[in-house]
This record gives C-alpha cells, structure tokens and sequence, in this order.
C-alpha cells in the first residue's frame, strides 16, 4: 500500500512536468514570442546554439588577453628616462584600467570565467562600485599630461616683446595707431606667428597700413600651411564673403572646423554663429552651446569684478535717420564738463570720473584721469566718490599699486552714507579677507544690503554666494534669481553663471536654446568688441571700405549689430568693393540674418527690398509677409503703416479701405514719431472715399456727374481731392486725443 502511494505521487509528478515541458510550452512561447514582436519588442539577435555562444566568448577573451599582452609588451620594452617612464606608466595603467571596464561591462551578465585572472590589483576593490557612475570613473583616471609651449628662440622671445608693447598701445586706444602697428610688422618679419596674423587683419581691415588684402590673403596662406589656427579662421572669413577669393561656403567650413579645433576664437564662434542659426550647416543647439561655451570660458577668465570696459553700439541706420540715441559725446560737451569739473562741481567731477573708469561715449578709458577727478569729489564727502576710489585702489592697474588698506578706508566712507557700491565692496573684502578677518556672515550681510538697492555687483556676489554655498545653504534658485537680476545690467560674470544654470538645469528647467543664447550675449562682451567702435570710427572717417569690412568679420562671429550696419553700408552705395547688383544681393543676406535675431529695423528693409526688386525679383507677397511679421511681432510703426498702404492700393493684399484705416491708426499708436505721416495717409484716405461716396450717390448733381465722369479734367479731379484732403485732415487734427 505504501509502495503504491509513492508510485502514485511520482505519477503526479511527472505528469506536472509534462504539462510545464511538454509540447503545449512550445506553442505558448511561440505565441508569446509572436505577440512580443507584435507590440514591437526588438530582436535581441541571440545565438541559437550553445556552441556559438561558446566560439563568441572564446573570441572576446582572445582579444581581451592580446590586449592585456600588448600593454605588458610596451611596458617591458620602452627605455625611457625617469621622468618620462613615471608618465608612460600612468598611461599605461590608465590603458589596463580602461581594458578591464570595458571587460566588466560586456561580461558582467555573464559567467564568471570570462573576467580570467587579472595581473594588477590596485583597482579591483572599486571596480563594482565605479561601473555604474561613469563621473567616478573619470575621476579615477590620472590626469593627461599638459602641452607646454615650445621654447623661443631669442629673435623670437624679443619678437614677442614688441608684439606685447604693440597689443598694450593698442589696448589703450592710443592716437598712435600708425606706430603701434609698424612695431607689429616689424615683430612679423622676425617671424612671430601672433604677430603675422594681425598684420594680416591689419592689412583686411586698412588698420594702420594701406588697405591691401592680397597681401592679407598671402599671410593667412603662408600660416595656413604651418597649421596655425588662426590662419584657418581667417580663410574661412575670406571664403565665407568671398574677399580676395571666390565665395566657397564649403572652404569656410572647412577652415572654421580646423581653426575650431586648434582654440581660435574666431573660428569657434564664426562656427557656432552658423551651427545656432542654421547658415550652411544643419542647426544643432548643442553643437552651438559646445562651441560658444568654451569661448564664453575665456572671455569670462578675463573679466575683472567691475565688468570691463564699455563698448559703444552705434546703429548706422539709426544714426542717419537720426534717432540713434546713447552715442558718443560731443568733445565739445566733455571740455565744457572737464571746466565745470576744475571749477568744483561735483558732480561733473563724478560724471568724467565714472566715464574713464569704463570708457565709452567717446571717452578714452584712463583709471588716472578717474582717480583724479574722484579724489577732487571725495574732498567733498561725496559718496560715490569715495566708493569709486575704493574699487579703484581694491584692484589697481595702469601703475596704481593696490592697496588693501586704503581701499577698505573708502569703502567704510562710502557704506556709512549707505551707498551700494561701498557695501559691495566691503563684502568683498570680508568675502576674501582681504584688510580684514575673512567673515562670510558680514560679507553676506553687505552683498543683501547693495543688491537690495539694486547694485550689480551686490547681487552678483550674492550670487556667487549660494551657488557655492559659502556663508549660507547652497540654493540654485536662489543663485538664478540673483544671477538674473545681475545680468539685466549685463554684468558678463552674472550672464556666465546664468547659463550655466540653463545649461545644467541648477535652479531651473534645462533649456539649451536659454543657454546658448546667454552663451552668445557673454562672447560678443569679449575684447574683440571693441571693433564696433574702430569700424565706426572708420565710418565717421569717410573710409567705407574699411568700415564694411570690419563690420563684415564680426557679422561672422554672429554679431547682429555688425550685420545691419554692414548691409546698411551696402545699402547706401558707399562702398567701392562691390558692383551695384552684388551689393544689393549681399545687403539683402545681412538684412536677412539680423532679421533672424530679431531686429525690427531689418525686418522691414527684407519687405523693401522684395517691395523694390532690389537684389531679388519683385515680390509683393514676400514683402507684405514680411511687413506683417515686423507689425504684428516686433510692433514696428513703419511696417505698420506700409501694410496699410498695400491694403489701400491692394498691392500684394486684397485692397480694403477699412483694413488700410486700421493699419494707420495703429501706426500711429505705436510710435509719435508716425503720426504726421499717418495724418497725411488718412486724410488721403478720407477725400477719395468722399469722392467715391460722391461718385456712387443715387443723387448725384451735375458736379457730382461731372467729378465722375469725364467731363472734368484730372486738374479739376487733382484740385478737389486736395481740398477735400485738406478738410480731413484739419478734422483728423482736431480731434481729441486717445
């Protein structure tokens, strides 16, 4: 009996199993198979035989062993120095380390015998560890060795010399311009490489030496054979706008790309101009913030804590229409200050100080001329005074020694009289000990004092503050919402750091098209900025061709300030490089880039010239699309008001009166400065719809007819929609105002 109990519960059993195993399995697997691949699971392209899977592993640890002896092999046979065998080493070990990661992470899922015996130990215990964070693994890694410059030769390191004396006049803005650029030559023709490549830009640009630019092509040829980069950016500059060459956006590129990778500022940005905006190149936002943030890296390791000099941004077109406002002062209005100034006003002493200290508006920028006009209105007790001469003697510079002591002594005067710029700069002193014990508790107290009242640098350390977390809890929200209000006065550090933020999503959602265009904003503050100001000089100078290509090598850097001004010189005629229709079609492209970053101004000129036929055909679809685009979007008087015209004579739009009466009322809404041209327009508007009424009238009278028909002349018809004209407009101007 109980032998056939256990018969019986074996019988179970093996039943049991026949159901899990037997044939009904296959085709449950089968049909789970088939519903995978409907729901769209991919094929993982496992091998189906067991012997593959062995051959497949036995290969892999074949590789892996050769590898392993390869690196011993190198090891065992170099005969190196000390020194040089201590970093072969490292190599070396970095080498096997990367081998047995790569080992690791095929394998892990796999049988143990695949890892084999490894011979060194020294990264075992965190090899589990370091497998799933990739950060830790590059933090284990010895560091690469460092590129050291190659070794002068004495005619080059006093070729140098006269290269960096040159570069230090130029920096000042020196009248001498001639001189400093003949010391430049004469450091070229010893064959200093930095020293050709201005020569170069000097010769492209008329800087100081004749305009000649096959000799400027000559040198970025001869550059470009030895691989300078920066010889390959400024062949992809002449390609890219066909100056001395033929236009070949292909060589651009192709120059942009191996100037990029040799670290030329130029190239980077020319490169990440196009890759953000799209020109020749597929629009990538992270191939465009790659780019501009290492140059955003360098622009911001040379900014000092008060923001750099100032750069003056003129808009030609502005300019000549007269509305262009914040441009330089008259030399005339600045002697009148410099009296007012050695008479004891203060504030015109405060004025001309703060103005050297930052230059700008056709001030030279000199920190002598500053210290002496703010020491004459610290005498007084003057706040500002006294905060300024604080920063001033904090950071020294043009053969001011700094000096903690009495910098700190001013900024005490200053901070008394509660002014933000002393508060700043006490912060700063307690922030870095600098006179004083290091205390963050007081640094962020006097930072919240001067932000709080608006200053820049007050929110800029603050900033900088709970970033970092010293002194209080790191807060990235906190640090944006400082770094934003510090970069609305466009401080470069605040808009660094801000983009950063965007960039990594630290206080705020990742946004790459944010971090770029901050990205952007920081290189275009770099030193190169002062060219705007040298080709507006230019301008001022009558010497066009000059200033148009000078404004041309910055439109490539992405500047959109430089690409309306150079289409504006296109524009007006003045250049003599081009033929009238090549000019047009040029003009047409800039004003089409500066368009595309937004630039009201130029948005209309894209209407005009479709309107005109003016290096395109004519277009007046294209035109009113592109009026509409500058009314409705940038709200633009001008775009306005032509809308309104093509309603009224139904060019390019259905002609509707209503619709045109709309358009100049807006216009006029939107700027005072449309509101005679729109009074004209309307008054206009309003005599021939009079006459039309008139005309259309079921009681018309004989001169109603006469007006109508044909038995009046044109001189008669001219007369009446004059006078009727002028009733409009006298009724249009007497109205009250909105």
């Amino acid at each position: 009996m109980r032998g056939i109990k256990v018969f019986i519960i074996c019988l179970c059993i093996i039943v049991s199993a026949a159901e899990l195993l037997g044939p009904e399995s296959k085709k449950k697997n089968d049909k789970d198979k088939e519903e995978g691949k409907e729901w769209g699971e991919e094929d993982r392209g496992e091998p189906e035989s067991l012997d593959f899977e062995q051959e497949y592993v036995k290969g892999l640890n074949k590789e892996i062993i050769t590898l392993h002896e390869y690196a011993e092999a190198i090891r065992k046979t170099q005969d190196l120095p000390k020194e040089d065998d201590i970093a072969e080493d490292n190599q070396l070990k970095q080498m096997e380390f990367s081998l047995k990661m790569l080992k690791k992470n095929l394998l892990r899922h796999t049988e143990g015998t695949w890892l084999g015996d490894l011979k060194d130990d020294d990264y075992e215990g965190n090899l589990d560890k370091l497998v799933d964070n990739p950060q830790d693994i590059l933090d284990t890694l010895p560091p690469l060795p460092e590129e050291e410059e190659p070794e002068l030769t004495p005619e080059l390191k006093e070729a140098k010399e006269l290269y960096d004396a040159a570069l230090a006049k130029l920096n000042r803005r020196s009248p001498d311009l001639r001189a400093s650029i003949l010391q430049v030559k004469e450091a070229a023709d010893m064959g200093y490489a930095p020293a050709k490549i201005k020569l170069a830009w000097s010769y492209l640009f008329g800087e100081g030496v004749e305009l000649d630019l096959d000799k400027a092509r000559g040198i970025f040829e001869e550059l470009v054979g030895e691989g300078n980069a920066d010889a390959h950016a400024g062949m992809g500059f002449l390609y890219a706008t066909g100056i001395a060459v033929p236009v070949s956006q292909a060589k651009a590129l192709v120059h942009y790309n191996m100037g990029a990778l040799g670290n030329s500022d130029y190239a980077q940005m020319a490169l990440a101009y196009r890759y953000w905006a799209g020109v020749t190149v597929p629009s990538s936002c992270q191939k465009a913030m790659d780019l501009y943030m290492k140059v955003a890296a360098k622009v911001a390791s040379g900014v000092t804590l008060s923001g750099g000099p100032s750069i003056q941004r003129t808009r030609l077109l502005d300019e000549a229409e007269g509305t262009g406002g914040g441009g330089a002062l008259d030399s005339d209005l600045i002697e009148y200050y410099q009296l007012l100034a050695e008479k004891g006003d203060v504030q015109a002493q405060v004025g001309l100080g703060q103005l050297h200290f930052q230059g700008g508006r056709g001030v030279t920028l000199d920190v002598n001329k500053a210290l002496h006009y703010f020491l004459q209105a610290a005498k007084t007790g003057n706040a500002v005074a006294n905060a300024f001469l604080g920063k001033i003697y904090l950071e020294g510079g043009d053969g001011i020694k700094a000096d903690n002591e009495t910098a700190l002594r001013y900024f005490r005067k200053a901070a008394e009289q509660n002014n933000p710029v002393g508060q700043s700069g006490l912060g700063i002193m307690y922030l870095q000990g600098r006179g004083v014990p290091k205390d963050t508790a007081a640094a962020l107290k006097f930072f919240t004092m001067a932000a709080n009242q608006g200053w820049v640098e007050g929110q800029l350390h603050l900033g900088f503050m709970y970033f970092s977390g010293i002194g209080v809890r790191r807060d990235f929200k906190q640090a944006n919402k400082y770094f934003s209000l510090a970069s609305q006065s466009g401080h470069v550090l605040a808009l660094y750091h801000l983009a950063h933020t965007h960039a990594q999503g630290l206080g705020v959602l990742r946004s790459c098209t944010t971090a770029v265009e901050l990205f952007k904003n920081v290189c275009e503050r770099g030193a190169w900025g002062s060219r705007l100001m040298l080709a507006h000089a230019a301008w001022r100078a009558r010497d066009s061709d000059s200033s148009l290509l000078q404004y041309l090598s910055l439109a490539e850097r992405g500047y959109e300030l430089a690409m309306s001004n150079a289409a504006f010189l296109l524009d007006i005629g003045e250049v003599s490089l081009f033929p009238e229709e090549e000019r047009y079609r040029r003009a047409l492209q800039l004003w089409g880039r500066a368009a595309a970053q937004g630039y009201s101004a130029a948005r209309v000129k894209l209407g005009d010239y479709h309107y005109y036929g003016q290096g395109t055909h004519r277009d007046l679809e294209a035109a009113a699309h592109h009026y509409r685009i500058a009314s409705e979007q940038l709200h633009n008087a001008q775009a306005t008001f032509n809308l309104g015209y093509m309603h009224e004579r139904g060019l390019g739009l259905t002609q509707d009166l209503h619709l045109a009466k709309r358009c100049y009322d807006l216009a006029a809404d939107t700027s005072p400065d449309a509101r005679l041209p729109t009074a004209l327009a309307l008054a206009r508007l309003n005599a021939e719809t009079a006459i039309t009424k008139l005309a259309n009238s079921v009681w018309v009278t004989p001169f109603a007819a006469a007006i109508a028909g044909d038995a009046v002349s044109n001189w008669d018809v001219y007369l009446i929609t004059a006078l009727l004209g002028a009733l409009g407009l006298v009724v249009y101007l007497r109205r009250p105002p909105n």
